[in-house]
């Protein structure tokens, strides 16, 4: 039986510390991660087979990071193409939203998992996503009360 194909997406740093907690999902589906590009991240490629990268970009240069943005959009819409996943998982943060909107217009399931680090207030991608996302999970019971619709799954570490 065709295993199903799933992204696993994150910007790097400690949204893709929480992607990484959910490596045991990664041997059940057929699985890619993409993350930003950094010394940090590139080793990845040697421990996981299907790994691709964005340009890693911060907002604190707003007119480059817009370029970047732009950049990782047209990337984001090539792996799409590409990997045709059936189901985006994704942490955060905007490194994901083009994907998971790519995806939520292809038809693909979107779960977001808002981050571990915010008790009681929106990250600006979860605002982005929620609306969309087929299933919005919080990592603290507080969080119900930010995002009615969404589903407490605890801590993800």
């Amino acid at each position: 039986m065709k295993k199903k194909r799933v992204l696993f997406i994150s910007s790097n740093g400690g949204h893709l510390n929480e992607l990484l907690q959910l490596e045991p999902l990664f041997n059940k589906y057929d699985s890619y991660i993409m993350t930003e590009k950094t010394p940090t991240t590139e080793g990845l490629i040697k421990k996981y087979n299907n790994v691709s990268y964005l340009l890693y970009g911060t907002r604190h240069h707003l007119i480059k990071y817009l370029f970047i943005l732009f950049a990782n959009c047209w990337i984001s819409l090539y792996n799409y193409l590409k990997i045709r996943p059936s189901v985006i998982i994704t942490t955060g943060t905007h490194t994901a939203g083009p994907m998971c909107c790519l995806g939520k217009i292809f038809g693909s399931k979107v779960i977001f998992i808002e981050t571990f680090a915010n008790i009681n207030t929106k990250t600006s991608t979860g605002r982005l996503i929620y609306p969309i996302a087929d299933l919005f999970i919080v990592q603290w019971e507080e969080m119900l009360d930010v995002y009615k619709n969404a589903t407490y799954g605890g801590w993800i570490f």
